[in-house]
């Protein structure tokens, strides 16, 4: 065993710790380094000091362990040092923080490098899958109210809002509510055919930062939704009527609303 190997400090059981010097001696002893009166004086203190004493036998436990460890073993051995268990934890803590980190940044770059256009697209989804089955409550304001949809709806969205017609389709307005999204109101208009099919057309501007008016789909198992954003606001034409059909209106809709058919 080198000096090297030895443990630098006695710990608890073999109380204050140790001047290196004498520890170094402790170790050239117990590995028979020392000779004539050197190792007679360093003998004579193992025997009359307890603290040295216990040193010693800790390095004689030390080198047994390790002649037992590569007693059988014909080919030098490679020993592996593994961290300590604080090690370990500032480790862990620090690829943690690095993560919290890159994920925070990916949350903040995402939406300006790719739009936040799936996300709403996705609340309209569900919003038409709770709302469309209803029959006394599938509404806050009946069509019959019509000024006062879009006047309130206008207020809460901070801008002019406009109910597109879908009679050529077979569509009449229902009415509409008020929905929360991400981060801040967004609205909902539902349209019912005489079989009873709905479509409900969803607009928000709370999470809007760009004009895309090309238009996308989502589907969810039999729904299927198409979405667009145009002059900062994001739309979303949801049913599940035929995708032919409800792609065609959702055309129609779109340049009803301002959008540009070329970016079709």
């Amino acid at each position: 065993m080198t000096n090297q190997d030895r443990p630098s400090e006695g710990g608890d059981r073999m109380g204050p710790p140790k001047p290196d010097r004498d520890l170094q001696a402790l170790s050239a002893f117990i590995d028979d380094e020392l000779h004539g009166d050197e190792r007679d004086a360093v003998a004579e203190r193992i025997a009359n000091d307890p603290a040295s004493e216990a040193t010693a036998a800790a390095y004689r436990a030390q080198d047994n362990a390790l002649r037992a460890l590569f007693a059988d073993q014909g080919e030098p051995q490679i020993v592996r040092l593994r961290p300590r268990s604080r090690e370990r934890y500032l480790i862990a803590a620090c690829f943690m923080v690095v993560g919290v980190a890159c994920g925070f940044l990916m949350h903040m770059l995402l939406p300006a490098l790719f739009g936040d256009e799936p996300r709403f697209a996705e609340r309209a989804d569900i919003a038409y899958a709770v709302y469309a089955p209803e029959q006394r409550h599938a509404v806050e304001v009946a069509a019959s109210q019509q000024d006062h949809l879009v006047t309130w709806l206008s207020k809460r969205l901070n801008r002019a809002v406009t109910i597109p017609s879908l009679a050529e389709y077979g569509f009449q307005l229902v009415g509409g509510r008020l929905l929360p999204d991400e981060e801040g109101p967004a609205a909902q208009f539902m349209y019912q055919n005489a079989a009873g099919e709905r479509l409900t057309l969803y607009m928000t501007t709370a999470t809007i930062r760009r004009n895309d008016s090309k238009i996308r789909t989502l589907k969810d198992g039999q729904r299927t939704t198409f979405y667009w954003a145009w002059d900062r606001v994001g739309y979303a034409l949801s049913g599940q009527i035929g995708e032919a059909k409800l792609q065609a209106i959702a055309y129609d809709t779109c340049k009803e609303l301002g959008g540009d058919p070329k970016s079709w």
